[in-house]
Order: structure tokens, then sequence, then C-alpha cells
């Protein structure tokens, strides 16, 4: 029994920000994998990729994170393009990797299950109703509201949101990603609709502002911390989660979590690739 597993893809990132172009691996998996290597528990990422990009995974089970690889006839391949100001990017899909299937899953057994799809055909609806019978699901939303159209990601609503919220225990979405699914502008009474719908936690993120947790009517806040240099955002949600699920299946409140996770953010963004830290570090800040 696993305390963690991680359900996603990785991908093949090419990052843009005003200061540099740089080549490399990406995805929630990916992130999330290596930020929560160092937090002393039981974790498993499942991903799907062709042979040809085995390397990937060499290198992160090198860092001893345990890795059950599916097979795919392609990879992911993201271009991310930030301004000056790094909540925002543009981002296009080169590349598509096949979904993942309630068969291929069925033999994994976890207290807590995160789902990092990347695009919104990566898991069918059936595979969070499944899991949700074994064990935890937390969901980061981007991907069921991205579409691919002529290699540019384009934002749509989620339609099958209701039938699959109500399996799920932990909700990250963003501020534009939360308004996308609810139609809600405010951050409060959009993580109450979410709720409404069956969702047991809903973490929103505000980039700068900080994050705010919702759960049996409560309302949490989030600060901030401020980085030393604001260097790549990429991954900075998956780092989050990382933190806050890690503190969770621990046992933490939501204020301690959240805190938690908020300081593995900052000491993520100041620098490019993902989080190397240690849960010191993170105390520590």
């Amino acid at each position: 029994m696993y305390d963690i597993c991680c359900i996603g893809h990785i991908t093949l990132d090419k990052v843009v920000t005003p200061g540099s172009v740089v080549h490399m691996a990406g995805g929630t998996s990916f992130y999330f994998s290596n930020a929560i290597r160092n937090m002393d528990i039981k974790y498993l990422l499942i991903t799907a990729l062709p042979q040809k990009e085995m390397q990937v995974v060499s290198d992160l089970r090198n860092k001893d994170i345990e890795v059950e690889v599916l097979p795919s006839n392609h990879t992911v391949y993201f271009e991310n393009i930030y301004s000056e100001n790094q909540d925002y990017r543009t981002q296009r899909v080169l590349q598509k990797a096949d979904p993942f299937t309630v068969e291929q899953l069925d033999h994994i057994n976890a207290r807590i299950f995160h789902l990092g799809p990347l695009l919104a055909d990566d898991m069918p609806v059936a595979l969070i109703r499944t899991l949700s019978a074994k064990g935890m699901v937390s969901l980061d939303v981007q991907g069921y509201l991205r579409e691919v159209r002529n290699e540019n990601v384009c934002a749509i609503d989620w339609a099958d949101k209701k039938e699959a919220l109500q399996y799920i225990t932990v909700l990250k979405a963003n501020e534009s990603e939360m308004e996308m699914l609810t139609g809600q502008k405010g951050t409060l009474s959009g993580a109450k609709m979410l709720a409404g719908w069956g969702v047991k936690e809903v973490v929103i993120t505000l980039g700068s502002m900080g994050s705010v947790i919702y759960k049996d009517g409560n309302f949490y806040t989030i600060p901030a911390y401020k980085p030393v240099s604001v260097v790549d955002a990429t991954g900075c949600g998956d780092t989050y989660m990382a933190g806050y699920l890690s503190q969770r299946v621990k046992g933490a409140g939501l204020q301690d979590a959240g805190e938690f996770a908020a300081a593995m953010a900052t000491l993520k963004i100041e620098s490019s690739g993902p989080f190397t830290g240690t849960k010191e570090d993170v105390m520590k800040l």
C-alpha cells in the first residue's frame, strides 16, 4: 500500500521566459514526483511514454523515485511561453500521449491517488470513479480544461465535471481554472460551488497572492512567501500539491499543510527545473 500514487504523463517541455529558452522534462507527474521524493512517504509514480523516452524515467529512478511505466506511442510535447509576470503563460502542444485506462491501473493501491491530466482526454471519469473506491482521489484539474486545436491549447469547460467531482476528495485549481469550472469570479463563491458538487477539500492557488483552502464550510487563507527572485514558475502548482498532500497524508491540518505547500512553491520558483530541497528547507522558510 502506497501513501501517495501520482498518475500522469511526463512531458517534453520547451520553457520560454524573457531571460531564457530551456528544454526539459515536465508535467504534473514530473514536478510532483521530484518535489515529494524527500518527504519521507511511500510513493509511486505511474506514467506512460514510448521506449525511446525512457531516459527521463531512468533519471527519476536514479533519485530513488519508484516509477511504473505504461506503454504509449508518443510523449506529450508542451511549449510554455511566459511574460515578465510569471503568473500567466501561453501554451502549444506539439505531440499527445495515449490516455490512461481503468484496466491499466486496477492493480495499484494507495491512500491517496493524485491525478495530473495534462489534456482533456488523458483520463476517463470511469478511472476517477474506480480509484475513489480504493482511496482518496486528489485532482489537479488543469488538464480537463485544455483542448488542443491546431497545436494551440484552448481553454474549455469540463463537460463531465459534475459527474466526476463527486468522487474527488481534494481538488486543486488556480483562479482562472476555478472561474472556467464555476463561472464565478470570486474565489470564495467558486470554492463553495465546487464543494457543492461534491469536492471535500477545495484548494485554489492565487499565484503571488497566496492560496485559499475550503473544507466543511470553513475557509483557510494561506499566505504567499516572498521569493528571493522569480526565475521559473513552471511546476509551482505541482510542487505546492506535493507539499500539501505529503503533509495531509501524515495527518497535518489544512492551515499547516497549506503553509508548508506555499513555502515549497516559493523555493521552487527561485530556480529553473523541479524542486530539489528538503523538508528542513521548507520548515526554515
